[in-house]
């Protein structure tokens, strides 16, 4: 199985304009026969808590259907962010598309404290179960906490798979725990950050991929979008990067 990270820069509140880029990576993983592949927190938006109100919407919004085509017809698996509302609240979600099967909303469970007064947590773990392999997804704050690990973990995890904003002065810490994570669990862990700016941070880059020892294996830089491919199976590492101008 191959599994692709994508490092994204956003452009603040524009769904149309993201999902433009958004289908430009999607093809460009498929054509390395990627099988999964995981955009940033609120890709398609930019991680913006004081426009996710007004951006939100849910998983059957017509604008992406033209992301559940490219599963069908390629037998892709693709995780996007998205703010989405229920009857009463704001969630920060992901949506995760499937060949032939209705979408997926996953909603992230444990909020960043600052985030607690625009969204509200998701109530439904999930893991996504494969032939060969059970990957987690994780929304950004939640690698913070040991019960989203534990669950995963719980529920057979091969691979955690963590969507999120980190800014340059988080990296760090967020890369180190991400090793963590990947060496105390026997998890292979992959990151899909951000670059250039979003919801008044500077982004970190540094997408990266790490085995089940901890030991980095794979990253991207700090200025350009790109994408990291792992597979399971060889071992082999793809990856890609285009400049930002």
């Amino acid at each position: 199985m191959r599994i692709a990270t994508i490092q994204f820069e956003a452009i603040k509140g524009n769904i149309e304009k993201n999902l433009k880029n958004h289908l430009k990576w999607i093809k460009e993983v498929i054509r390395h026969q990627a099988d999964i592949a995981f955009f940033p927190e609120l890709s398609l938006t930019g991680y913006e808590p004081d426009l996710a109100e007004s951006l939100a919407t849910n998983q059957d919004d017509t604008r992406l259907d033209v992301i559940q085509s490219l599963s069908d017809e390629n037998n892709i698996t693709i995780g996007v962010g998205l703010p989405t509302k229920n009857e009463r609240d704001v969630l920060v979600s992901m949506i995760i598309f499937q060949p032939h099967k209705e979408r997926i909303t996953y909603s992230k469970q444990y909020l960043y404290p600052p985030e607690e007064s625009t969204f509200k947590a998701g109530k439904n773990s999930l893991v996504l179960k494969f032939k060969t392999e059970v990957v987690s997804p994780a929304i950004c704050y939640e690698t913070k906490n040991k019960a989203h690990c534990e669950f995963a973990k719980r529920n057979n995890a091969t691979i955690y798979m963590a969507s999120v904003l980190c800014s340059i002065n988080g990296i760090d810490d967020e890369q180190k725990k991400l090793s963590g994570i990947a060496r105390d669990n026997q998890l292979i862990t992959l990151m899909a950050n951000y670059v250039g700016t979003s919801g008044g941070y500077e982004c970190a880059g540094k997408s990266a991929i790490w085995n089940k020892d901890g030991e980095l294996i794979g990253q991207l830089g700090d200025k350009d979008e790109g994408f990291i491919i792992y597979d399971t199976k060889s071992k082999e590492i793809i990856t890609s990067t285009a400049t930002i101008h």
